[in-house]
Order: C-alpha cells, then sequence, then structure tokens
C-alpha cells in the first residue's frame, strides 16, 4: 500500500486540478482590481504537486508582480513584522517598527505568495492570522491591488504542519489541487520537458502516487536524462538517476518502458511533418497493432498530439492539416477516443482546428454524439 493511502488527510475546499486552481486565481484577481482587497486563497496539496510553480507561473504568464516568502523560515516574529527601532517625533522619542525588505512597496496588481504555511510556528501564525484579516501588521500594510495566496499540506498525516484553527480557516477561500495526467502533460508540454518523460507519465499515470514520485521529482529526474539521446545504450546511467529521484517501483517502471522500446513513441512533429504517412501509419500500426492492441500507448500518442495542437501550433499548412485528417481516420483508432481528439480540436479557440467539421467522418461522428 502507498503510504500516502495510510492516512487520513484533511484538506479544505473542492478537489481540482492545476487548470482549475488557475481559472479560480484569475477570477479572484479580476474581484481584486476592483477593490483595496479580497479574501486570501489557501491552495491545500501533497508535496512536490506544484503548487509554489503554479502561483509563480500564473503571476509571470499574466505580468504580475510576484512576492514569496517561506514562514517556516522565520525564526521570530521580527522577520514577520519587522524590527524595532527609535524615531525622534515632535513629542519626543518613540518606539517604531521598521518593514520587512521582503514586503511589497509598490501598488499591484501583485502575488503575495505565502509557501507552507502551516510549517510554521504557532507564533507566526497568529501573526499571519492578522495580516489575512486586515492585509497590513503593525509596521506595514500591502499595497492595493495585491493578493494574499497560501499553499498548505494536509494536515492529519506525516507532514510536520501546525494544525490551523478555526478562526484562521475562515480567514480564507480554499481549494485543494490534486494531479491530472492530462492538466500535467499540457504543462510539461508548453514547459519543454523531455518528451520521452511526458510519454512515459501518459503511460503510466498511477505511478505520480508515492513519497518520493512526485511531479517535482519526475521533473528532476527528466531534466537530468534529457542529455542522454539514447536511453537504451546507458541503461545504467539512467537507472542511478531514477533511483537517485524517484521510488524504487517508478525507477523499474522506466527502465522497462525504455526496454520496451516505448521511448520512441512517435512525435507530434513526425505526425504533422511527414513527407509521406504512409509511412508513419505503418509504424504507428506496427506499435500499436499487436495483440492484444496497445490502446494505452495510442491514447499517449493522440494526447500528445492534440496538446501539440492546441498549445504549440498557431497554424497548420495544407500538408500537416491532411496528415492531422489521416491521423484521425486511421482505422486502428477506436470511435470512442477518435470522437474525444475531434472534439477537443473543434470545441479550442482556435479556428484552423474548426475545419476538422469539414472531414465527413469526423462531423458525422461528433453530430451523432450531441
Amino acid at each position: 500500500m502507498n503510504k500516502k493511502d495510510q492516512f487520513d488527510f484533511i484538506t479544505y475546499g473542492a478537489k481540482v486540478d492545476s487548470e482549475r486552481v488557475t481559472e479560480l486565481v484569475n477570477h479572484i484577481m479580476q474581484v481584486q482590481h476592483g477593490s483595496n482587497n479580497t479574501t486570501p486563497l489557501c491552495i491545500w496539496g501533497t508535496h512536490g504537486i506544484g503548487k509554489t510553480q503554479l502561483i509563480e507561473k500564473i503571476a509571470t504568464d499574466s505580468g504580475l508582480q510576484f512576492v514569496y516568502i517561506a514562514p517556516a523560515q522565520f525564526e521570530e516574529m521580527g522577520d514577520l513584522i519587522g524590527m524595532p527601532h527609535i524615531s525622534q517625533t515632535e513629542s519626543g522619542e518613540v518606539s517604531q517598527f521598521a518593514p520587512p525588505e521582503w514586503v511589497p512597496k509598490e501598488e499591484g496588481p501583485g502575488i503575495l505568495l505565502i509557501d507552507d504555511v502551516n510549517r510554521a510556528d504557532d507564533r507566526i501564525l497568529r501573526g499571519i492570522m492578522q495580516l489575512l484579516q486586515n492585509y497590513e501588521l503593525i509596521s506595514w500594510k500591502l499595497p492595493r491591488k495585491w493578493m494574499i495566496v497560501l499553499t498548505a499540506n494536509p494536515d492529519g498525516g506525516d507532514y510536520s504542519v501546525t494544525t490551523m484553527d478555526d478562526a484562521m480557516i475562515t480567514r480564507m477561500i480554499h481549494v485543494t489541487m490534486e494531479f491530472n495526467v492530462k492538466s500535467w502533460a499540457r504543462w510539461a508540454e508548453q514547459a519543454g520537458i523531455d518528451a520521452r518523460g511526458i510519454e512515459f507519465v501518459l503511460t503510466y499515470p498511477e505511478i505520480v502516487t508515492g513519497n518520493r514520485t512526485t511531479p517535482r521529482t519526475l521533473v528532476q529526474f527528466f531534466e537530468s536524462i534529457q542529455p542522454i539521446s539514447n536511453l537504451y545504450e546507458n541503461l545504467d546511467l539512467v537507472k542511478m538517476l531514477a533511483d537517485g529521484c524517484l521510488d524504487e517501483e517508478t525507477a523499474v517502471a522506466f527502465i522497462n518502458f525504455v526496454r520496451m522500446d516505448l521511448d520512441k513513441i512517435i512525435s507530434p512533429e513526425e505526425i504533422l511533418s511527414s513527407g509521406q504517412f504512409k509511412i508513419i501509419a505503418g509504424q504507428i500500426n506496427e506499435l500499436i497493432g499487436q495483440q492484444p492492441k496497445r490502446l494505452d500507448i495510442l491514447s499517449v500518442m493522440m494526447t500528445r498530439l492534440t496538446n501539440h495542437l492546441l498549445f504549440n501550433k498557431e497554424s497548420l499548412d495544407n500538408k500537416e492539416f491532411d496528415n492531422l485528417k489521416s491521423f484521425i481516420l486511421l482505422d486502428i483508432i477506436p470511435n470512442d477516443l477518435r470522437l474525444s481528439m475531434a472534439q477537443e480540436l473543434v470545441n479550442s479557440s482556435k479556428t484552423h482546428l474548426k475545419k476538422m467539421y469539414a472531414i465527413p467522418e469526423i462531423g458525422k461522428l461528433i453530430l451523432t454524439k450531441m
């Protein structure tokens, strides 16, 4: 049994994938622009799932200012509220606080990320609670149009966390981020993650459940093997890297993945740019057509091609569209997979993909399922 399954983890809010979390953050930011501040958002989730990186990416993609703090590193309240100093006023000397260096100075829009909030000790949590309520502390006030986002690991398990009481919990909007393989694959395609790694995770999504095997450690591993062009010829090195990043079961699964040549799945670029699609069709049939049919591999290829078309290709020339048409009409593809891919493409905002309605077989398939 996976260690994670032994605990009754306590989280709050709807359980959603990273794309829905992004939607929620963007919505709250829109509300934020129309007022001085909004209720802070706390994103719960297990370690290594990408909560921190997601918020930083949202800020970068939206051109927002971004400030990161990890209150677990705060040793005293001065790290949060600032340090006292003596100032001379008209009525005499007074004790005042100088705000910490990390505090935002300029008006937003911006995001203040309080990372792993419940790993801070209870004294720091009490100080943060007042920040969540008033957007200010003794020595400083968050400028207008700044949003506070927090991340937290689940309670009720083996995480070294401080339980937050109801007074703090009710000062935040909550959501729980869970791993979704298709959402992760879309992110990975855009982030330039090694294609062999994306194919491995899409083929074996159940491996992303370990204590050491997380989306974060998988990316670490995939980055370490990226310079290795031929994984099979360097299996000893690949295994050493896998053992250094992942659970034993995942490391073994990846080695078997390489030994079965599954790291050589035909890429989206090869499908679209093929000068003779018959050759590609033959390779696909050879890869998928064994008994029983490897529909898992076919699903991986279709997911990667769909993500490539939605996020990496701004347009298709006539040859690329013909190849896409030939691919989606392959006899080896079951109608349910064909329909799922076609619907995702034509429902996108990209007008050049809506031409798929003009393919009689695809148009008829979509219309009969509406």
